[in-house]
């Protein structure tokens, strides 16, 4: 059997909601050794086991979605599903992510073992939950048939400018159709009150979300360059495209700026994860793209990249639906169907 090529995606803050309540005993019943490791961690450093989180009897925000238990959380989903990749199957050309996908796509990778990665994952939970501030909002970029809009482009530019004369506000991620807006609180009230209403529901502020990828965290960044030395890092296993859309090579991989673009630029400037996939795309050329789960929130975000850069003919969400029902370019893991097609 031929091997299809296949870039990995792994998926940010915000995937593991209620309806991802228990994914772990659905999906990952065997992976008691890696979820022993990820637990010995957090206890050790009193936090709850993502197993007790994951077999709670009820969802609560409150309890899974703050940073210390989430991104712990979204990281043994997403690494499990990835050791579950039939590799006879796919191989895996080039890995990225989506802001705490970045952390994730290392761990893949094999730039930080499996003990390292959690100590990132978990160090950089715990700082944003004790130091993180300001917040985010969404806004779309696109129609309702997932074709760019420049009026809606436009839009976020004038509110920028003018949140900015009452506060900080910047971009925080270019996500496909997408944009996340970042800033303190004034700055996000005044892109509340300069973006125009769109599609009943934006702009809509994201709870219990920071300023990621602002220089508002600045001060976390320092923190993590302190708590996290350069030799966590090493080489990766296949390369890697960053939150510039910039290549990370197996062979010439300085680990030193490796370290250090995690935990300073990718912390404080804007995550441009529509570069990430169009570069994973053009420089690769994948038979598939594979989105680690938990959740189906990334899949959007990934097909409006497609058409913006009409990828197979692709040219709008109708194009992109009659695809997925032909010969699936995108293989959610989160989505029953479409785990089928990758898992062993």
């Amino acid at each position: 059997m031929t091997r299809q090529s296949a870039l990995l995606i792994a998926p940010g803050r915000g995937t593991y909601g209620k309806p991802e309540l228990g994914y772990l005993a659905r999906h990952h019943q065997n992976k008691h050794d890696f979820f022993a490791l990820i637990d010995d961690f957090r206890t050790a450093h009193g936090r709850t086991p993502i197993l007790a989180l994951d077999g709670a009897k009820n969802y609560a925000a409150s309890r899974h979605a703050n940073s210390e238990n989430a991104s712990a959380l979204i990281y043994a989903c997403a690494l499990a599903d990835f050791l579950d990749i039939d590799q006879d199957k796919f191989d895996i050309v080039a890995a990225t992510g989506n802001s705490l996908g970045w952390y994730l796509a290392l761990g893949a990778s094999g730039a930080l073992s499996p003990e390292n990665a959690i100590r990132l994952v978990d160090t950089m939970g715990a700082l944003m939950e004790k130091h993180g501030v300001g917040g985010q909002l969404v806004y779309p970029l696109t129609t309702n048939k997932w074709q760019p809009d420049p009026a809606r482009a436009s839009a976020v530019e004038d509110a920028l400018t003018h949140a900015r004369t009452k506060g900080a506000a910047f971009r925080s991620i270019n996500l496909g159709g997408m944009s996340v807006l970042a800033g303190d609180e004034a700055g996000l009230a005044g892109l509340e009150q300069a973006l125009p209403p769109a599609d009943e529901r934006y702009p809509f502020r994201l709870a219990r979300h920071a300023a990621f990828h602002t220089p508002l965290l600045a001060p976390v960044s320092q923190m993590a360059v302190e708590a996290l030395p350069a030799t966590l890092f090493q080489a990766p296993q296949f390369p890697l495209i960053d939150g510039r859309g910039e290549i990370w090579q197996p062979i010439a991989c300085d680990t030193h700026a490796l370290h250090r673009y995690t935990l300073t630029r990718q912390i404080t400037e804007t995550y441009n994860f529509t570069a990430c996939v169009e570069v994973g795309l053009k420089e690769f050329a994948p038979d598939r793209l594979i989105i680690l789960g938990p959740g189906t929130t990334m899949g959007p975000p990934v097909a409006q990249i497609l058409i913006a850069n009409r990828w197979q003919g692709l040219a709008s969400k109708q194009d992109f639906i009659e695809r997925q029902k032909q010969d699936p370019l995108v293989l959610a893991m989160g989505m029953e169907d479409q785990r089928a097609h990758v898992v062993t």
